[in-house]
């Protein structure tokens, strides 16, 4: 009888416990809906608030602290849906990112290197015009010294490193930074280089391009598990200006346990860069303040332009804490001995945002941080918190841009607003996602429309091209492309 009473009252405190972690989760739910009205207006997404109340719950009785975790759940699922299984989303027949067709003229081979040791003799006495073909294989690198590329290419003449096919040739590096180029005119393609230091912290970029290292191309190569795959930065007054990122896949296995700053292109100071036609994903900062970008260009430069590259945020890599950001002008700002004029007045000025899709990301998918005069045109953003325009120094015009959510003047940004379509902050906090829903199946790499494509109502004054390199139909369609799948046809084509 004894042991009767007992088991009864251990069952009325369990549910006096259940409704109490339930009255606390209604009334943290239904603060919810009102901070909901409030925040609207403020622009924070549900994403952003839920880290924020889980936070602010913790440390507190088992019933608050519950009620907290329980909220931020339900804000995570009102904006970005049910978590998925980590999943590889089948992208692998676009013409973006790194291809199995090579790149560059495979008919003159040049200096052909099959081991470390001749590799790093090669670029050491590399001249005008010499084409460097490393021959297939496997080439660890490691110790203090990177690979230096320190002898002038010319602009009818660089010097070129390559792989005859992609896929034939991996260079894994144990070391700081890989290749670290410091004089104009070289050109890296068709290569597969992985970072595989013990710790995240001595694995920094594959390619560090410095001071003169002007007109800099990398083509076509697939780079994985580094901070900064590709660093640009300033030397001695110099600035590597006017390089080219294109057709390369970026990308991490695993979260990077480091505080250094995490971003696969990662531009400082330099001007006239085209970055285009990339995959970059899976750019997740586990230490210090947990942001990432898949790519910025700050510190004072100009006219830099990204172009029909896919981003991706959390591609494999899902549900983890952290912010991660888009494409950025500006990104966290630039202290003032490494800006380009010594000030940064501006961290950007003229640079151009066009035909990119961005998915993803726990932060903003665009963010321009005292960026002037920047264009932000036909993009197409899926589950991020939208563009910022933050800081009286960034200005945009934004035009035939398809965005997930809201476009937001910060701070004092001037936004100019051409034809966009968007979706208020309001929507998500009730779990509705319009431009989501024109896709048939986003959150797994399906970006078929789901019904009609949302043709914009006017044809475009000048002829653009679309995510894919194709030209745009008249009228467009909002975002980067008329019609997903004409990206894996056109790749099919050019394949035969």
């Amino acid at each position: 009888m004894k042991q009767a009473q007992q088991g009864g009252g251990h069952a009325r405190r369990r549910g006096r416990t259940r409704r109490r972690l339930a009255a606390a989760a209604a009334l943290l739910v239904a603060g919810g809906v009102i901070a909901a009205i409030a925040v609207d207006s403020a622009g924070i997404a549900p994403r952003q608030l839920a880290p924020y109340i889980e936070k602010r719950t913790s440390g507190h009785n088992a019933a608050i602290v519950a009620a907290g975790q329980f909220t931020a759940g339900t804000l995570q699922r009102l904006d970005r849906g049910t978590p998925a299984a980590p999943e590889d989303p089948q992208l692998s027949g676009l013409a973006l990112g790194a291809q199995a067709r090579a790149a560059g003229d495979a008919r003159h081979a040049g200096t052909v290197v099959a081991s470390a040791d001749a590799l790093r003799a090669a670029l050491a006495r590399a001249s005008q015009g010499e084409v460097i073909t490393i021959a297939p294989g496997t080439y660890r690198f490691s110790g203090s010294a990177g690979l230096n590329a320190d002898r002038p290419g010319a602009p009818d003449a660089p010097i070129v490193v390559r792989a005859a096919r992609p896929g034939s040739v991996r260079l894994e590096f144990d070391m700081l930074e890989g290749f670290r180029v410091s004089a104009p005119h070289w050109r890296f393609e068709n290569l597969d280089i992985r970072g595989v230091c013990g710790r995240d912290d001595d694995c920094e970029h594959a390619f560090h391009v410095v001071g003169a290292a002007s007109h800099f191309v990398a083509r076509n190569n697939t780079i994985s598990d580094f901070n900064a795959h590709f660093k640009i930065n300033a030397l001695r007054g110099r600035f590597p200006d006017a390089g080219l990122i294109e057709s390369n896949t970026l990308d991490a296995s695993r979260p990077r346990r480091t505080a250094n700053p995490v971003t696969p292109i990662d531009l400082v100071a330099a001007s006239g860069w085209t970055v285009r036609a990339n995959v970059i994903s899976d750019f997740i900062k586990e230490g210090g303040n947990g942001v990432s970008y898949g790519a910025f260009a700050k510190g004072g430069g100009s006219g830099n332009v990204f172009e029909r590259n896919l981003v991706w945020c959390e591609r494999r890599l899902r549900g983890l804490p952290g912010q991660r950001i888009g494409l950025s002008f500006g990104g966290g700002g630039t202290g003032k001995a490494l800006c380009r004029d010594g000030r940064c007045i501006t961290e950007q000025d003229g640079g151009i945002l066009r035909a990119n899709l961005v998915v993803g990301c726990s932060d903003a998918g665009v963010y321009l941080n005292s960026a002037a005069t920047t264009r932000v045109e036909d993009n197409t953003l899926i589950d991020t918190t939208g563009i910022d325009v933050r800081f009286p120094a960034s200005s945009a015009r934004l035009d035939g841009n398809l965005v997930d959510g809201p476009i937001r003047s910060r701070d004092g940004g001037l936004v100019h607003e051409g034809d966009n379509r968007t979706s208020a902050v309001w929507q998500a906090f009730a779990g509705l996602h319009p431009v989501r829903s024109l896709f048939v199946a986003p959150g797994s790499g399906d970006f078929r429309w789901s019904g009609e494509a949302p043709l914009r109502a006017h044809e475009r004054a000048e002829p653009a091209l679309d995510l894919c390199g194709g030209r745009r139909q008249q009228p467009p369609a909002y975002g980067a492309f008329d019609s997903f799948g004409a990206c894996r046809s056109r790749m099919e084509a050019a394949a035969r």
